[in-house]
């Protein structure tokens, strides 16, 4: 028999939808915007960087957040949100003419005539995607590839990193949407940090000037539960020693914490809680990962990248990827490769890490999946979506 609370909700829900109804006969407000992340878990990736440089460029824009209940606390103070089955949230989104997200709008809505959807994407992909997922039955099982359609039925725009996104997205998000090749504006700080403001993140990390920071975030397994670390980040602090501090930032798939302890000498970070990883990566001299995204963004710095995997051949099994990260080929892998906890203490301890070899990699790496990014992309993206015309030269 259904409880008093679930009664309730049922009620509530009916209400809001609606209103919801009605507000989609309401004129759309041409000056309003509403954003989303990671199914909204807060301002965020290449929607945040959007934003900011929306309020700059198009001050008349009104950006406003959607944001789960139970994520409001990561809205930064100041920026204008409303939570996700509220009617605030179901008026914005039936009257917003502009949407940007990086993933979905949960609960799916109505677009209207009018509303200019863009989807950023949010990372680069190497494992499968879309349509591409119904070849892993583990993966297909848990899809809904005629809402996936359905989804990108919605979009106007797709936005793209690098020419290997856009032939990806075209493929497994067929639609007929125009494609954006301007690159990653989460990206653009890369290019815009000063040593100063390094110094900064790094002074309330606390990283010691003279420490090298090694940021350690891997992706989430489909075949696992929970964050289960591929490496004792504890003992490779302990084999490295003092010089060295191990950031660990655990995929947000798995909450706000990595679980793990502290060493004595406090050179094990847990940073999953961390509000941007873009700082995480500014900080770190290296970054140590597997298969995650954020190996793409990270090549824009030109800075020491170790990849990780001891599990390769279980996640290109059970997940799929479009290329071989381990190859050694040039354009494929970023940097040195490690399968093992010493294989990979020995990349540090001598220096293979940095040497020439794994420098030409990273190069070649960089050519291959940095082409758009240039510390200007965010402002290409807003003046194309919000049709904001570009300032004439100066004479």
């Amino acid at each position: 028999m259904p409880t008093r609370a679930s009664v309730k909700r049922y009620v509530r829900r009916q209400v809001m939808r609606a209103a919801y109804r009605t507000d989609l006969h309401r004129p759309l407000d041409p000056n309003l915007a509403v954003y989303g992340a990671y199914w909204n878990r807060g301002a965020a990736c290449n929607p945040a960087a959007i934003h900011a440089k929306a309020r700059e460029l198009a001050p008349h824009i009104r950006g406003v957040w959607a944001v789960s209940s139970r994520h409001r606390d990561r809205m930064p103070p100041g920026v204008p949100y409303v939570i996700e089955g509220s009617r605030a949230y179901w008026r914005a989104m039936a009257t917003a003419t502009y949407l940007v997200n990086n993933s979905s709008f949960p609960g799916g809505f109505t677009k209207r005539p009018g509303q200019r959807y863009l989807q950023t994407h949010h990372g680069t992909p190497l494992k499968t995607m879309g349509l591409d997922q119904r070849a892993y039955p583990e993966l297909a099982r848990k899809a809904d590839f005629a809402k996936i359609l359905a989804h990108v039925g919605q979009w106007d725009f797709s936005l793209s990193a690098n020419p290997h996104s856009t032939e990806v997205w075209d493929r497994v998000y067929p639609g007929s949407y125009q494609r954006l090749d301007l690159g990653y504006p989460r990206n653009d700080v890369y290019f815009t940090a000063t040593a100063e403001d390094i110094a900064k993140i790094r002074a309330e990390l606390g990283i010691h000037t003279d420490q090298t920071a090694l940021l350690y975030a891997p992706t989430h397994r489909d075949y696992r539960e929970g964050f289960v670390p591929d490496l004792d980040p504890e003992h490779l602090a302990r084999e490295l020693g003092p010089d060295y501090v191990v950031l660990v930032r655990a995929h947000y798939f798995y909450g706000r914490s990595a679980g793990l302890g502290s060493v004595p000498t406090g050179r094990v970070r847990d940073v999953t809680a961390h509000p941007r990883v873009e700082e995480l990566c500014l900080a770190a001299d290296a970054l140590i990962t597997d298969y995650s995204s954020l190996t793409f963004d990270y090549a824009c710095l030109d800075r020491p990248i170790v990849v990780h995997a001891p599990d390769w051949d279980t996640y290109r099994t059970t997940r799929g990827t479009y290329f071989d990260l381990l190859s050694g080929r040039p354009g494929d892998t970023p940097g040195a490769v490690t399968a093992t906890s010493d294989e990979l203490v020995e990349v540090f301890r001598t220096e293979e890490w940095r040497a020439p070899a794994s420098a030409a990699l990273r190069t070649a790496f960089r050519e291959r999946f940095c082409p758009y990014d240039d510390g200007h992309a965010a402002e290409r993206v807003v003046r194309r979506f919000f049709a904001v015309p570009f300032a004439p030269p100066s004479r």
